[in-house]
């Protein structure tokens, strides 16, 4: 059977070893307290006797009224075994108490006078009287160490008990205290139990006691706000793209089903053809941008690392939509900084500059104008790319929202846009995913009174040492693949990407 490992056992365990360590520690050391305090105080009695017994040989002219004095002293203290012994020079014993040991301790033990010693069972003390007109005489003073040693076995015992009763309550009272502990992880454990991923609406308790626990409850409840904001955007997601992808698909259902009912002619049939190729052209980008956006949130977008120079990119985005904005009866103006490197993926930011361009053209009103300006900001070593126009704007409430995949803004302002202009809603969000992937930021603003400003900042690079001059064909390719990003609906106005909200 295997020993439970639960946490609240491990800590009862670490509290009891805690407990009954310092408590042993606590009681020897009480112990030992008690018994120096003891030694101490019987050498300060002992001090005393001897000094008196010097005195008494001292003042006294006759042995036999010293001696009597000495006897009296010693049975005056016979609870605490108090006996004297005189000795010559030569150490033999000239005179003895009634209650003297019959044990003859060494002289070796003694080697300063009233300094202490211990010697079996006795405290003694040692004292020379070597004065004129006096016989040499060696004072030794003792007394037994039993009364000592059984007030601090009284003590021992005592802590024996102490201890004994702390063995028996401290794993008790550890084990209700290691409950009490980890009982808000238990409610944790219960609760994270009950989770699902159709159900993440519930949270953990937290107590306010603001300590590792509750910060535990706190960090696993944003957490799960988090996890659920993520499953309900992939079901919003999902639900979206669904219905996205339902509306060409249903289109060419029923195209292929008309066409089906009765015979058309050569030039009915190439009609048909036209619009169902029209139908899987947008069938394609939506899906190529379903898939940008998965391997974005799946951290597998993949872009190059090599530098290139960033400004020839936003000329030819530029360029390319001068016609289109002319078109639109739009003025697009243009401010570029020169030598503007940056490292990344020349392609996917072009996809990023030409649905700014575009946003802005066909989110405008005839007679407005865009403004494209790109400066180096070197305080911050970055590139600052904006975007802005006099259009129609976007709503307050829309511009937090604007990034997100699907959404389109207020309805009322899709009115205030031309006919045909309104995209998959990816557009912005492709934008935000290829700008973060480079380690830029994008944001955008809106004023009350219309007009949008979108601004792009992407870190610099230096440029290459030597590059190689732009021939007329890589020039003439690289204008060929800036084509490839874009193309004109029937409307004649350009589409890049998809738009996600009424924006500029």
């Amino acid at each position: 059977m295997e020993f439970p490992r639960t946490l609240r056992l491990r800590l009862t365990l670490w509290n009891t070893a805690i407990v009954l360590l310092m408590v042993v520690a606590t009681l020897i050391g009480v112990r030992e307290g008690l018994r120096l305090s003891l030694l101490h105080e019987t050498d300060e009695l002992l001090l005393e006797d001897a000094l008196e017994v010097r005195l008494t040989v001292e003042q006294a002219d006759d042995l036999d009224h010293i001696h009597q004095e000495l006897d009296r002293k010693a049975q005056s203290h016979t609870h605490r075994g108090l006996y004297v012994r005189l000795y010559d020079r030569r150490d033999n014993a000239i005179w003895a108490s009634v209650n003297s040991p019959e044990a003859k301790f060494s002289t070796a033990l003694f080697t300063h006078d009233l300094k202490p010693v211990t010697a079996e069972n006795y405290r003694l003390v040692h004292l020379r009287i070597d004065k004129p007109g006096l016989p040499y005489v060696t004072i030794r003073v003792g007394c037994t160490l039993d009364t000592m040693q059984a007030q601090v076995l009284q003590l021992t015992e005592l802590i024996l008990i102490v201890g004994v009763l702390v063995l028996v309550l401290s794993p008790i009272g550890g084990y209700w205290l290691a409950g009490r502990a980890t009982r808000p992880l238990a409610k944790i454990i219960d609760a994270t139990n009950r989770l699902h991923p159709h159900n993440l609406a519930e949270r953990l308790p937290q107590t306010g006691t603001r300590d590792e626990l509750d910060r535990l409850a706190h960090t696993i409840n944003g957490f799960l706000n988090r996890i659920a904001a993520y499953i309900e955007q992939n079901r919003e997601f999902t639900a979206n793209a669904a219905h996205e992808l339902r509306s060409p698909l249903a289109a060419i259902q029923s195209s292929l089903e008309v066409a089906l009912n009765s015979d058309r002619t050569t030039a009915e049939y190439q009609e048909l053809l036209a619009d169902l190729l029209d139908e899987t052209s947008q069938l394609t980008r939506l899906i190529n941008q379903l898939l940008l956006l998965a391997e974005s949130d799946a951290g597998r977008l993949e872009l190059s690392g090599d530098p290139f120079p960033f400004d020839r990119v936003v000329e030819r985005a530029v360029e390319m939509f001068r016609g289109v904005a002319e078109a639109a009866e739009i003025e697009l103006r243009a401010e570029i900084d020169h030598s503007i490197w940056v490292r990344g993926d020349a392609s996917r930011l072009r996809q990023v500059i030409n649905n700014l361009i575009d946003n802005a053209i066909k989110y405008n009103r005839p007679g407005g104008w865009v403004r494209v300006e790109l400066r180096r900001d070197a305080a911050q070593s970055v590139a600052s790319l904006t975007v802005s126009d006099r259009g129609i704007g976007i709503a307050s409430n829309d511009l937090p929202l604007i990034f997100e995949r699907f959404y389109r803004g207020d309805k009322s302002r899709h009115r205030e846009a031309p006919e045909g202009t309104h995209g998959t809603g990816l557009g912005l969000s492709i934008c935000h995913a290829v700008v973060t992937a480079h380690g830029g930021t994008i944001s955008a603003k809106s004023g009350s009174a219309g007009g949008t400003i979108f601004a792009v900042t992407l870190p610099l690079c230096e440029s290459p040492a030597s590059s190689p001059p732009t021939t007329a064909a890589t020039s003439h390719a690289e204008s060929s693949r800036v084509d490839m990003d874009f193309a004109l609906n029937s409307k004649g106005l350009a589409t890049c990407g998809g738009s996600n909200v009424p924006v500029t």
